[in-house]
C-alpha cells in the first residue's frame, strides 16, 4: 500500500545524509590513573590501557604518581615508552583526590575518566564508555566493579564485595543490566562536567568520587551503570587490609552525608545501626546470643550459598569473615566519624576546584 501524502502544510521530510558523507569526529578521551605504591597491580593496568581499540590519537592517559616509593613509576615508564599521549605526571599531593584534579587541569579530552591503577580494562572500555555518554546522555556514565583477586582468601573478599548482602544497595558493584544509579565505579564524564559543579573535594581521603556523584544528583544530573563497561577491579586480598577499607568508608561517608544531607539513604545507617545494636545487646546476654546467632546464620547460609554456587569449597571457611568485616567494619568507621566529625554539621561546603576552561585542539 502507497505511503499516505504527509498533511498540506507540513514540511517536506528531511533528506537522508548521503552514504559518503563524513562522520563526526570521535572525541578525545582522557583517562587519568591515580596510583602510589601500585608495582603489584600497575603492569596489567597498564597493558590494558595500552590495548584499547579506541583510536589512539584520539586517547591520552595520564598517570598521576603519588611519589611512590617502590617501582611504580619505573614500571609505568618502561611499559608505555614514547607511545603519545600518555605520560606519568608528578602528584606531590598524594592522596587520590588531588591527583585526579590535577589531572583533571592538564586534560586535554573533551571526555575525561577515572581509573584505579588496582584495575585491568576490558578492550573496548573507552569506545564503550564513549558510545554510552552520547547515547545516553548521561552527565556521568561507568561499568560495574567487577572484583578478582588471585588469592583465596582475596577470592572470598570478591565473592562478598559482589552481592547485595555484602555491600547492599551499592549497585554499581553487581549491576547486571543498563540502568540509573546513585555513584559508579571510575566516572567518565564531560570535562565541562567539572568546570560546572567542581572536580573532586581534596578534603575527602575516602569516598571522594561518592560526594562528587552526590554533589551531582543534587544539581539535577543523571549517573549511568552500563554492564557492556568491563573491567577488573583487584580488590584487598587480605582480611586485615579489607578492614582498614571499610573502617575507612565508614568514617569518610560521615563527611560525605555532613555535604549532601538530601542524599541520605535508609541503607547507609543499616551497618552503624547494627553495630550499635550489637555493643548494646552485650549488656543483656540473651540478647547479644539471639542476635548474634541471627546474624551468624544469616552470614552462612550466604557463604554456603555463594561457595556452592562456585563451586569453591576453598573460600567457605573465609566468606563468614568477608561479611562481617564488610558489615561490622563499615559500622565501625561510620561510629567513628560521627565523633570524629561531630562539630563539622555546618561545615557543607565543597571544597572541589573548578578547573579554568580552556581550547584544546584534539
Amino acid at each position: 500500500m502507497p505511503a499516505a501524502p504527509p498533511p498540506a502544510g507540513a514540511p517536506p521530510p528531511a533528506a537522508p545524509p548521503p552514504a559518503d558523507a563524513p562522520r563526526a569526529p570521535l572525541p578525545v578521551v582522557t583517562l587519568i590513573v591515580a596510583m602510589r605504591n601500585e608495582e603489584r597491580h600497575i603492569a596489567r593496568c597498564v597493558d590494558s590501557l595500552l590495548a584499547q581499540d579506541y583510536p589512539a590519537e584520539r586517547l591520552e592517559v595520564l598517570f598521576m604518581d603519588g611519589r611512590s616509593d617502590d617501582r611504580t613509576r619505573e614500571l609505568v615508564a618502561a611499559r608505555i615508552g614514547d607511545r603519545t599521549g600518555f605520560a606519568v605526571v608528578d602528584n606531590p599531593g598524594k592522596i587520590q583526590s588531588i591527583a585526579w584534579n590535577l589531572g583533571i587541569e592538564r586534560a586535554r579530552g573533551e571526555l575525561v575518566g577515572i581509573v584505579s591503577g588496582h584495575s585491568e580494562l576490558a578492550p573496548d572500555y573507552v569506545s564503550c564508555v564513549v558510545e554510552t555518554l552520547l547515547r545516553t546522555g548521561a552527565d556521568l556514565v561507568g561499568g560495574p566493579a567487577r572484583a578478582e583477586s588471585e588469592t583465596v582468601v582475596g577470592e572470598a573478599i570478591a565473592m562478598a564485595m559482589s552481592t547485595p548482602f555484602g555491600v547492599g544497595g551499592a549497585e554499581f558493584r553487581y549491576a547486571t543490566e543498563e540502568r540509573a544509579v546513585d555513584t559508579v565505579f571510575m566516572g567518565v564524564c564531560k570535562r565541562s562536567l567539572y568546570e560546572r559543579i567542581g572536580a573532586f573535594d581534596p578534603e575527602m581521603v575516602r569516598n571522594q568520587d561518592d560526594e562528587l556523584s552526590y554533589r551531582l544528583l543534587e544539581q539535577g544530573g543523571r549517573i549511568v551503570c552500563n554492564p557492556k563497561i568491563r573491567s577488573v577491579y583487584r580488590n584487598r586480598a587480605t582480611l586485615g587490609s579489607l578492614w582498614k577499607q571499610y573502617f575507612d568508608y565508614g568514617r569518610w561517608k560521615v563527611r560525605v552525608m555532613q555535604k549532601h544531607r538530601t542524599q541520605m539513604r535508609p541503607r547507609h545507617f543499616v551497618p552503624p545501626a547494627f553495630v550499635a545494636t550489637l555493643g548494646a545487646s552485650a549488656l543483656v546476654p540473651p540478647a547479644l546470643v539471639a542476635i548474634g546467632g541471627a546474624y551468624g546464620a544469616a552470614t552462612m547460609g550466604m557463604s554456603v550459598y555463594l561457595a556452592a554456587r562456585a563451586r569453591r569449597v576453598d573460600v567457605l571457611p573465609y566468606l563468614p569473615a568477608a561479611f562481617a568485616i564488610l558489615h561490622v567494619g563499615y559500622g565501625l568507621g561510620f561510629l567513628r566519624g560521627l565523633y570524629q566529625f561531630r562539630d563539622r554539621w555546618a561545615d557543607t561546603e565543597s571544597s572541589a576546584p573548578r578547573p579554568s576552561p580552556q581550547d584544546r585542539e584534539p
